[in-house]
């Protein structure tokens, strides 16, 4: 079964960089997970997030962020530009994934270009805990240093 993402049709199962595209389904239904591609910008890990951030997808990213932090990885950056949908779960990972990276003393930023996506954050005044960049390129300029 290929999988559509981003007007691009992928196959199942194929891997994409270092994330995966694969699906899963619930009787008749078939759940697209999350992609996660990700590479690196000086100081920071900057994953690219495809897909729904919900219950289905949010396991996904919070498993990837698990591993970046268990690689050693402080200073994440999440860029959200291909996220469809997100949900009150997808923005607890989302939390999770804040608290658990300031634990170790790094950082989270987001990039959050879509203004659908965007108005989510503010109606749950989650734009007053994450500072929400329009591009990758505006999240790396603030500061030369790392958080």
């Amino acid at each position: 079964m290929d999988v559509v993402l981003g007007g691009r049709t992928v196959p199942a199962g194929r891997r994409r960089g270092a994330g995966t595209v694969g699906v899963r389904r619930s009787g008749t239904v078939a759940f697209v997970q999350l992609v996660t591609r990700t590479r690196r910008e000086g100081p920071w890990s900057v994953s690219l997030v495809s897909g729904e951030l919900d219950v289905v997808g949010g396991p996904d990213l919070r498993q990837h962020v698990m591993g970046l932090v268990r690689a050693g990885e402080r200073h994440l950056l999440l860029d959200l530009g291909g996220v469809d949908f997100i949900d009150s779960f997808g923005l607890g990972v989302l939390i999770g994934a804040l608290k658990r990276v300031r634990l170790l003393d790094g950082d989270l930023r987001l990039v959050v270009a879509e203004p659908r996506l965007r108005r989510v954050f503010e109606v749950c005044d989650l734009d007053r805990v994450f500072t929400l960049h329009e591009s990758v390129d505006d999240a790396l300029a603030i500061g030369t240093e790392a958080g």
